[in-house]
């Protein structure tokens, strides 16, 4: 069964975008067979062969499984304190004009929205709030959106709100209540899903009541890790279900009032590589003198400097090979005046004529970070390799200068550095658990720390579990109680409807018989038990053919089954018959088709009237 049901959250998943993965098993599983039995489906593969015939049906079955139980001042001691505390440190952070956002989520109807408008406006202020408060609201059940977005409630809805609330925020018509339009605009309803949706940022209270708990551990932690990211740093509040609790987010948030289920942000330092950049400037001197002497000790410099360089004319000519260059790459001079695509420095340890190429269209240096070389000795050296352009005084290409600038003791050091920063969490490792075994220093203590901490998790889910299935039980009850009153209206409208029709059958002279097309006998008259001595109770569902009276009713077959095709509307015959009392009389049967409420003939009305006697 475990597979079908996973594979009938795919199909939801992949078919309308809702990711039902992330629920508790039991509870969602519970809805679901809810669902199928209301439909008469007995297994899960046949049910998704029905979604697929019936696209409508999703609607139900999102209707069953998101169960929106809500009410305003759901609670009302979390609201006396989000109202009496919470609010005004908010508002006394906040400079005068500063905005204030908050966001309800999993609001179903909009009642506890609502809540938080009214809970605002009373503390800043009817203008004050209109200009500065935005109310987030947001939830994954597009019908219970569409109903908070109307702000229209019945009087049985509002029923947590007093008469002064109701008075100062609702306007009342035809028995319902609906949010002042004014107040209503700082309400912004849209739909979240919040284990797939981005969540909302910069947020000062949010509000997330009795919603965790229908997800899974897993679940649950991305869901929270995404409200930390939502809360301001430090003004953000947040507030659970009663039914919930963070045992394992200690690191996210701080505890500030657990009978409500408040907490408040901690914020979560990032560490951030900082990169140093070291300029090196340059002075132009004046020209020698003696310019064949700048010459040599150009070349000289050129030759001794430590960097491995190599200078590449516009033709693609090597023209210059440094000392370094030759020992580290196994060069000579006889490689001076050789074209660079000759030399397999051109492609080794990088591709250097894509990058010349680069350079020279650019007219601007482009560098290739830790370029690995395995020395002829087999040694591994790491070099930053840049390729430069070289411009005249009148910005003509000369040709391109190849630096290859040793990284391998930086690379050596980030390693060490990697080592040492591994070796130093290890260390503090041991640190933290030394710090746990001096702190632990009863055994039986520890263990029934652990028993005590093990049972208050079990006890957490069973909580969660048990306020799940209240709120399901609520909802049946909520249907029930809707249609037993449907039924009990039902049930008074036939009562009246009976009385007022045995009261015509009682005030008639004439014996009334109402048999269906079987000619079972449906309705026997008062005065029917006095003319022919049976009592309804021993009639009722009879047929009217094989009863033992006075009656001859084979001569009414034939009548009876006129009526029954339709071929006539009133048929009258006159029969001879005897009494309850053994006497003859004549009796004037009347037949009559009964008519159904889409006028098709449902049975026949017979009425049988004693006619006068004569003597002859």
């Amino acid at each position: 069964m475990t597979q079908e049901v996973e594979a009938l959250l795919n199909y939801i998943k992949r078919n309308r975008g809702f990711d039902f993965t992330g629920y508790k098993r039991p509870s969602l599983i519970r809805r679901i067979q809810k669902r199928m039995q209301e439909i008469d489906i007995n297994s899960y593969s046949n049910y998704m062969d029905y979604l697929e015939v019936h696209p409508q049906e999703f609607t139900c079955l999102f209707n069953t499984i998101l169960i929106n139980v809500t009410s305003f001042f759901r609670d009302p001691e979390v609201w006396e304190y989000i109202g009496a505390e919470i609010v005004p440190q908010i508002i006394a952070r906040k400079e005068f004009s500063d905005p204030i956002r908050i966001w309800s989520a999993g609001c179903a109807a909009g009642q506890e929205a609502y809540t938080l408008a009214i809970i605002l406006a009373q503390a800043m202020g009817d203008e004050q709030f209109r200009s500065r408060v935005k109310i987030y609201a947001t939830d994954v059940d597009e019908e219970a959106l569409n109903q908070a977005r109307h702000a229209t409630y019945n009087a049985k809805e509002v029923t947590g709100l007093s008469a002064e609330l109701l008075e100062r925020y609702f306007d009342c018509a035809d028995q319902m209540y609906t949010f002042r339009k004014d107040l209503r605009r700082a309400v912004i309803f849209g739909r979240h899903d919040l284990v797939q949706d981005a969540p909302i940022s910069r947020i000062d209270l949010l509000t997330c009541r009795n919603a965790l708990m229908y997800f899974n551990a897993e679940a649950q932690a991305r869901i929270i890790n995404r409200f930390h990211f939502a809360l301001n740093n430090t003004s953000g509040f947040f507030c659970l279900g009663k039914a919930e609790m963070l045992l394992s987010h200690s690191n996210s948030f701080t505890l500030i009032d657990l009978k409500r289920r408040i907490f408040t942000k901690l914020a979560k330092m990032n560490n951030r590589d900082r990169l140093l950049l070291m300029n090196q400037k340059h002075s132009n001197d004046e020209a020698p003198q003696n310019l064949t002497s700048y010459g040599r000790l150009r070349d000289t410099a050129f030759n001794i400097s430590p960097v491995p360089q190599i200078i590449v004319d516009n033709k693609g000519v090597v023209t210059l090979i440094n000392e370094r260059a030759r020992s580290l790459f196994g060069l000579s001079y006889e490689d001076v005046g050789r074209l660079l695509q000759d030399l397999e420095l051109s492609y080794r340890p990088v591709e250097l004529r894509s990058c010349i190429e680069q350079a020279a269209s650019d007219r601007r240096p482009n560098i290739h970070k830790d370029v690995e070389w395995t020395t002829p000795a087999g040694d591994t050296q790491f070099f930053d390799v840049q390729v430069a352009p070289l411009l005249d005084i009148n910005s003509q290409m000369l040709g391109v200068s190849v630096t290859f600038n040793d990284v391998t003791r930086a690379k050596r050091l980030q390693y060490e550095l990697e080592h040492s920063n591994q070796e130093l969490e290890m260390a503090y490792e041991e640190l933290q658990s030394t710090n746990e075994e001096l702190e632990t220093t009863n055994e039986e203590l520890q263990s029934s720390n652990e028993e005590l901490e093990t049972t208050n998790e079990e006890l957490q889910s069973t909580n969660e579990e048990l306020e799940t299935m209240n709120e399901e039980l609520q909802s049946s009850n909520e249907e029930l109680q809707t249609i037993n009153e449907e039924l009990r209206s039902r049930s008074e409208e036939l009562n009246s409807v009976n009385a007022f029709l045995e009261s015509i059958l009682t005030s008639l002279r004439c014996a009334v018989v109402v048999v269906d097309r079987d000619f079972l006998i449906q309705v026997w008259s008062d005065k029917a038990e006095d003319m022919w001595g049976l009592r309804a109770l021993e009639v009722q569902g009879q047929h009217f053919l094989n009863i033992d009276i006075g009656l001859p009713v084979d001569q009414i077959k034939q009548p009876i089954r006129t009526c029954l095709v339709g071929e006539s509307k009133c048929i009258e015959i006159i029969l001879e018959a005897i009494n309850r009392r053994g006497k003859s009389i004549q009796c004037n049967v009347t037949c009559t088709p009964l008519l159904g409420i889409t006028k098709e003939i449902r049975g026949v009305i017979m009425l049988i009237e004693e006619r006068a006697s004569t003597e002859t």
